[in-house]
């Protein structure tokens, strides 16, 4: 069960950064052309906001399955299994956290370049810190793991 946990949060980890990406993409243009949030932008953001959601349940599962994360005091002094136990968990909270206040509070505003800067904003400083978890990670952007 922990194998397949893991490559299904290693996949599911290119599925929201491609959805990211696109959705800063978009909202980049839209707030620099001062377009409406189109439908378009919506599901973008709702597609996100699913594929973050599944990664973290994905994510929470695979927090107490895996041999990785061990639950001690002894943990603190390796690099790694602090980086499981603490750090990974951490900043990919923020980022999640980040993510959802970013779609939660765009709803609220009216102006559809308002929405569109909320949305970039939050979704950018959201991405450096999943690239900056990725890369302490030591396991590699692009690696699946097994």
């Amino acid at each position: 069960m922990h194998s397949f946990l893991l490559i299904l949060h290693s996949l599911n980890r290119f599925v929201l950064l491609l959805l990211l990406l696109v959705v800063l993409y978009r909202t980049l243009t839209g707030w620099l052309a001062k377009s409406d949030f189109s439908k378009t932008d919506d599901k973008l953001s709702l597609f996100l906001f699913i594929s973050t959601h599944t990664q973290l349940l994905l994510g929470l599962i695979l927090y107490f399955v895996s041999p990785v994360v061990i639950f001690s005091g002894a943990s603190m002094k390796d690099s790694v299994a602090r980086y499981w136990l603490v750090e990974h968990l951490t900043g990919m909270l923020i980022a999640i956290i980040l993510i959802t206040i970013g779609r939660i509070s765009m709803k609220k505003l009216s102006s559809g370049q308002a929405k569109h800067k909320r949305m970039f904003v939050l979704n950018a400083v959201a991405l450096i810190v999943i690239l900056m978890m990725i890369a302490t990670s030591h396991r590699g952007f692009f690696s699946i793991s097994w």
